[in-house]
């Protein structure tokens, strides 16, 4: 019981049988070293029994393991292979199916404890978007450079639409979150209508400019690009990072450029709209508010969204950019 080498459970048990020696009853004994009195019966009649060999572990029951080494390698070699004809992802069962048929008899419940251990998902499924700008890198230097090194006497704003908020409201009424059960709504609604967000983030300050309209036609856009100029002190240009939205590039937003020269654009490489740090604002309107909101009629849903704006606006901070545009480039 006293050896700082032998495991604690085997000096719990040493300790138990001492205390039997000195008279103890059960219930003392497992009170004093953390068991069940009807655990501590168990050990003092093993003891009795078998004396020292008894308080040993007993061979665990259940059968042992029949999968080996390449019967496991079987499995991560056909999930990385096409499913079964006529289907597009593997289930355990066509999993264990196809193992059969390779002379390794499994169960399906066993073929995914193998998958549960090696991490390995082939129900799921995660994508990504490849840019094939051939001036991806010059795009994304010059935006990442207005985020590090912004130009003198100018402010940045990123600047794009949020598209297709609906302003839905549910059947019957959600009822709150009480302790035990977490919020319930119903899953039918009622559809009023859709609204587009134009917003631009003032990347140095934090702050966000906003409104909400019908849609995202370049008529829309250059009107807003209009208000961002009248709230932008005159001495100050605009360096306005946008997507490739056609509406972005039509001869209407030509001719307000070239009206108003202290006006830049800069478009960020095609299919990479994470470069545009507004859209990190979106993500955020999209949890805080969008996704479980219920709005009644679309001009409630732009009375809120505009109001979550405003909030928002109080307590605004620039993010922490560090990525700086170059290739990026393992270590």
């Amino acid at each position: 019981m006293r050896s700082n080498t032998i495991e604690a459970r085997a000096a719990k048990r040493a300790r138990m049988i001492l205390l039997m020696a000195d008279g103890k009853s059960n219930r003392t004994i497992g009170a004093a070293v953390g068991l069940h009195y009807n655990q501590v019966g168990i050990w003092r009649a093993r003891y009795e029994e078998f004396g020292l060999a008894g308080l040993e572990d007993e061979e665990r029951p259940g059968r042992p393991t029949i999968y080996d080494h390449d019967d496991v390698l079987l499995l991560v070699k056909l999930v990385t292979e096409d499913p079964p004809a006529g289907t597009t992802r593997w289930t355990m069962d066509a999993l264990a199916g196809a193992m059969a048929e390779h002379g390794v008899p499994i169960s399906a419940s066993q073929a995914w404890r193998i998958c549960k251990a090696l991490d390995l998902k082939p129900w799921q499924v995660e994508s990504w978007m490849t840019s094939h700008d051939p001036d991806f890198w010059a795009k994304a230097s010059d935006v990442c450079g207005l985020y590090l090194n912004p130009p003198d006497n100018a402010v940045v704003w990123s600047v794009d639409e949020k598209l297709g908020m609906q302003a839905k409201s549910r059947v019957n009424p959600t009822k709150p979150a009480i302790p035990g059960r977490r919020t319930r709504r119903e899953f039918e609604y009622k559809r009023h209508g859709t609204a587009v967000l134009f917003a631009a983030l003032s990347v140095h300050e934090g702050t966000l400019a906003g409104w909400v309209t019908d849609s995202s036609r370049s008529d829309n856009f250059v009107a807003f690009l209009g208000d961002l100029v009248a709230q932008t002190p005159k001495h100050l240009d605009l360096h306005c990072i946008a997507d490739n939205l056609a509406a972005n590039k039509t001869s209407k937003v030509t001719a307000f450029l070239e009206a108003n020269p202290r006006v830049h654009i800069h478009h960020t490489p095609t299919h990479a709209s994470w470069l545009n740090q507004v859209e990190l604002f979106f993500s955020i309107l999209e949890r805080r508010l969008l996704r479980r909101g219920e709005f009644a009629s679309v001009n409630d849903l732009a009375d809120k969204v505009i109001a979550f704006i405003n909030d928002y606006n109080r307590r605004a901070a620039p993010f922490c950019w560090t990525y700086d545009g170059k290739p990026l480039r393992v270590a």
